[in-house]
């Protein structure tokens, strides 16, 4: 088991120290967000309005040497606003295609529920293939690709809820949460993030963000805890609250998930607490509430999240 580099570590810590300058009393959250991009991931931030959802998004992109392109979802928007479109050039007799703003490194995907089925179908090619297709033509999409969607779970007007499998195409679901009384004391004498967002410089280039990612997968996973997980897993797809457990893909997310949060602690080698802190993002959003009365928002989003912490308590964690 080879230890964690002090380059690796340097370039982590750079990462983290430049996104907290704006985000504030969040290093947990910047932490599951920089274990989603070196672990190829995309992430969907679930809150209410005004609690920095889209802030965190771009803090992570102005931190990066990439390319970066908002999406603001309408019900209107259409799969080719954010694919591009095919333009018949005259002089050369031929059709061009030109890139949508999908073509890019980091993509925020700000209110995705708001898009329609069609478009949301067009984002999730693009998410689990890292290509899209135009014309019968099939356009791969920049290295390496994130998206970090946001969605506002109280407001169901005028929205169309992610379906099954469009949720399992996210690494993680986050929540934002409000900022403890002494960060939003701090915000309201600096007047806010916006200062400090534009003096943002990049401090990791896109050759630096795939060495991370293949460094993730040389974090040792034990056997011990590959069992755990298969039976907290396992466990989803017979509890009595559920009609549908966790998938395959979900059990490979999670132990990525965790082996790229281990990375970001500078450890060589997962321990219980990874797995434990990864679960309700990775796993919570990826199984189906029996009850039919629940509806869509943040209630489900809370029940989803507390069938898991029941789980979770009742197996017994290696030792």
């Amino acid at each position: 088991m080879n230890p964690v580099t002090g380059t690796v570590l340097t370039r982590l810590e750079r990462l983290h120290e430049s996104i907290v300058r704006v985000i504030r009393g969040k290093a947990e959250i910047v932490d599951a967000l920089i274990a989603a991009l070196i672990a190829r991931g995309h992430v969907l931030v679930e809150d209410v309005p005004g609690v920095g959802k889209t802030t965190l998004a771009q803090a992570l992109a102005r931190s990066l040497d990439l390319e970066f392109h908002r999406i603001q979802f309408t019900s209107d928007t259409l799969p080719s606003d954010i694919i591009g479109i095919s333009v018949y050039r005259q002089l050369a007799g031929d059709f061009e295609f030109m890139a949508g703003p999908l073509f890019a490194n980091v993509v925020l995907a700000d209110e995705i529920n708001r898009a329609a089925p069609r478009t949301q179908s067009a984002l999730l090619e693009a998410m689990s293939e890292h290509a899209v297709t135009a014309d019968k033509t099939r356009h791969p999409l920049p290295d390496p690709f994130l998206v970090v969607a946001t969605q506002n779970p109280i407001e169901s007007t005028g929205t169309y809820p992610l379906p099954e499998s469009q949720l399992d195409r996210f690494l993680m679901r986050l929540s934002m949460g409000y900022p403890g009384r002494g960060e939003e004391l701090e915000l309201l004498r600096s007047g806010g993030t916006e200062p400090e967002l534009a003096a943002l410089t990049p401090v990791l280039t896109a050759d630096e963000v795939r060495e991370l990612q293949r460094e993730v997968a040389a974090v040792h996973v034990s056997d011990a805890l590959r069992l755990y997980l298969l039976e907290v897993v396992e466990r989803t797809r017979g509890h009595e609250a559920l009609s549908l457990g966790v998938s395959t893909r979900g059990c490979l997310a999670w132990q990525r998930c965790a082996q790229a949060l281990a990375l970001v602690r500078a450890r060589p080698f997962v321990i219980p607490d990874d797995l434990q802190e990864t679960a309700e993002p990775v796993l919570a959003h990826r199984v189906l509430l029996a009850d039919p009365l629940i509806g869509d928002g943040w209630e489900r989003s809370r029940r989803e999240r507390a069938v898991i912490r029941a789980i979770l308590e009742t197996v017994p964690v290696p030792r």
